[in-house]
């Protein structure tokens, strides 16, 4: 037994030896590689009262991983309120401004600077992203207070509106099929799932947003976390990612925005 274990080991070191030092990169699987330009709307910084960091930078990593050119944006207003995330309570001696929050994504110089969502021009770009966080129920709609007859900020509206007309895609992760489900007829999204649930160490405490977005006129699929739902005809892909809560199994959000990102790619493609 300890021979045949130490000649394993022989003939697994000898493998990784012959590895070489660095691997070549291999470009991604879907899409217009190097061509793909990509809107990402964010709505602050932060899950409680803006875009969760953890969605934002997976959006982004994936983006780049699969070849695509991305520009970020943010609306240049107040936000709801601002959230102490360890109190978990809003701070009544705190107020900013969404696009000022939202650069904490950006390393602020080329193409990577923050932009006004003002100047969101559809004819730019290929497709569109918006990650998730309570910014989309707080900043970027009054769902937070309104519920299912919420309003849309009026350039997040126009933006759905514009790629809705003009075939593009729309991304949406966790709560961000909300925004689209208002404004657009007849879409089919997932949310995760519709009641509140164990699944895979975690639950589903937003289900309320699910029956929302069916009362909008949605049709709602259940889907795991790392899974996205894709409705073809409208060409909007969505993913639940952080309906679902989980202490650390990131490694599920990550997959199902990386599912997305890449029909997103697939779809800019056609």
């Amino acid at each position: 037994m300890l021979a045949s274990r130490a000649l394993l080991a022989k003939q697994a070191a000898a493998m990784l030896v012959r590895q070489p030092a660095c691997l070549m990169h291999h470009g991604g699987d879907w899409g217009n590689w190097g061509n793909t330009n990509i809107a990402v709307v964010f709505s602050g910084c932060g899950w409680w009262d803006g875009t969760d960091i953890h969605e934002a930078a997976y959006t982004m990593y994936h983006l780049s991983r699969n070849g695509a050119r991305f520009q970020i944006f943010a609306p240049n207003q107040q936000q709801m309120h601002v959230m102490d995330h360890m109190k978990m309570q809003p701070s009544s001696s705190d107020n900013r401004n969404m696009m000022m929050e939202s650069a904490r994504f950006s390393h602020g110089q080329g193409m990577m600077q923050m932009n006004d969502l003002s100047k969101l021009d559809v004819s730019s770009f290929d497709a569109v992203i918006f990650p998730g966080g309570h910014g989309v129920v707080k900043n970027l709609s009054t769902f937070s207070k309104d519920g299912k007859d919420c309003k849309l900020n009026n350039d997040v509206e126009r933006i759905m509106k514009d790629f809705h007309r003009a075939r593009k895609p729309i991304g949406l992760s966790s709560m961000a099929p909300l925004l689209a489900c208002r404004v657009l007829p007849n879409l089919e999204v997932t949310m995760g799932y519709e009641r509140d649930e164990s699944s895979r160490w975690g639950r589903w405490p937003n289900t309320t947003m699910v029956q929302a977005v069916k009362s909008m006129g949605a049709r709602h699929n259940t889907r795991e976390p790392y899974e996205a739902y894709v409705d073809e005809k409208n060409k909007v892909i969505s993913t639940p990612t952080f309906m679902w809560e989980t202490d650390y199994h990131y490694h599920y959000i990550f997959d199902g925005i990386g599912n997305m990102v890449k029909h997103v790619m697939r779809m800019t493609a056609k």
